[in-house]
């Protein structure tokens, strides 16, 4: 069924058809149209859900994780100061291994105060045993988030998915969409039947306390079962295919032009939309530049990313997220996947932009690809003003 949607409507209209049992979620920009939309259904008999009205973030958390805990399918979404306010449950729902599905519709994170889209929130989180999954338009998000929940609910995995769209670019914006049918829906994501779940019949403990006899091992299991989604993502973009007709490959990374590119730029999100633009336009022009994109950035596809840029001669590194005092985050994951491999890129070079919503142009994405032209760059901040530098230092 296709239809003209915002994104965060889309977004709601999908979490309606998996059917969670429970919903909670604190209003934050831009997310708050997507639990909006979900109340409103709720309250009108079109949605058999529960939602938990809650006085904050953790709050909402909190609450999906009891709910999961009891053998509840459950969704939540927020942003920014509210990811990072949930952090302490977020750590919780991967370490007691609960399926969820949360939307994070990502925004720079405080301070000073931004409201603009950047990826920084989510990938502060990183770390914290979710599976990412980042989309580039509103209909990957939408069926990004069915995938969730059919990988966070399968009995080899038991990990909470987070399914990444940038806020306002996709939550707010308007696309034609293709809405799955509930019947192929139900064929993709059957009714939720928990491996264990807290039940007074059949008592159980979750959250033991873990000594150091049994926390290392505890953490490891999680290490190994990211290996095993790895193997299980490209499964299921097949059964996601099969039923509704679009192909995610292999749900790792998508190639565009890489095969005989002499420059990649690497990236996630909704701004591979405008690299994807500005290579077509070299492409005409004989030059030849790729696109490699980046789908699941938890679990991270070495393997996959080493085998598309091996060949390749100049690689640049595109995040909207800063890891301050270090190298980019998305840059070091790509350094990484080359250590110890007999093939490798002369260049490497890692780039900045977006920050805080800041717009990247197509000019932008072509002076990347210009600057590719030069030595290896550590780090550069694209569109950078330096004459705020001086206010931004506060001097």
């Amino acid at each position: 069924m296709r239809e003209f949607l915002e994104g965060s409507r889309a977004i709601a209209e999908i979490i309606k058809r998996v059917k969670p049992g429970v919903i909670s979620a604190y209003p934050i920009t831009p997310q708050t149209h997507i639990v909006e939309e979900l109340a409103s259904m709720v309250a009108n008999g079109e949605l058999n859900s529960q939602f938990i009205n809650v006085e904050s973030e953790h709050s909402a958390a909190s609450v999906v994780l009891g709910a999961s805990a009891t053998g509840v399918r459950v969704f939540t979404a927020t942003s920014s100061q509210g990811l990072l306010y949930m952090a302490e449950v977020i750590f919780n729902i991967a370490g007691l291994r609960l399926p969820l599905v949360m939307t994070c519709a990502n925004r720079a994170v405080s301070a000073p105060i931004n409201i603009w889209n950047d990826q920084q929130d989510s990938i502060s989180l990183r770390d914290a045993g979710w599976i990412q999954l980042y989309a580039e338009n509103n209909q990957e998000a939408v069926d990004f988030h069915l995938i969730g929940y059919r990988i966070s609910e399968d009995k080899a995995v038991m990990l909470p998915v987070m399914v990444c769209m940038d806020g306002f670019i996709l939550t707010h914006g308007l696309e034609p969409l293709d809405l799955p049918e509930q019947d192929k829906v139900d064929k993709f994501l059957p009714s939720y039947k928990p491996l264990y779940k807290l039940d007074p019949n059949e008592p159980l403990t979750m959250g033991i306390l873990a000594d150091p006899d049994y926390y290392l091992e505890a953490r490891y299991a999680i290490q190994e079962t990211f290996k095993d989604v790895l193997r299980i993502l490209p499964k299921v973009a097949d059964e996601f295919s099969a039923i509704f007709v679009r192909d995610y490959k292999d749900l790792l990374i998508e190639e565009y032009f890489t095969k005989d590119a002499e420059k990649i730029i690497v990236s996630m999100g909704s701004v591979c939309g405008t690299i994807k633009e500005v290579v077509d336009e070299l492409r005409k022009k004989g030059k030849k530049v790729g696109l490699l994109r980046i789908i699941s950035y938890r679990p991270f596809p070495y393997a996959r990313v080493y085998e598309a840029l091996k060949n390749c001669p100049k690689i640049a590194v595109l995040d909207k997220a800063v890891s301050l005092g270090a190298y980019a985050p998305l840059a070091s994951e790509i350094k990484v996947s080359f250590s110890n491999k007999k093939k490798s890129p002369k260049v490497i070079s890692s780039f900045v932009a977006g920050l805080g919503g800041r717009d990247i142009t197509l000019e932008s994405i072509r002076e990347i690809f210009r600057k590719l032209n030069v030595k290896e760059i550590s780090q550069d901040f694209i569109d950078l003003k330096p004459e705020l530098l001086t206010e931004a230092y506060g001097k």
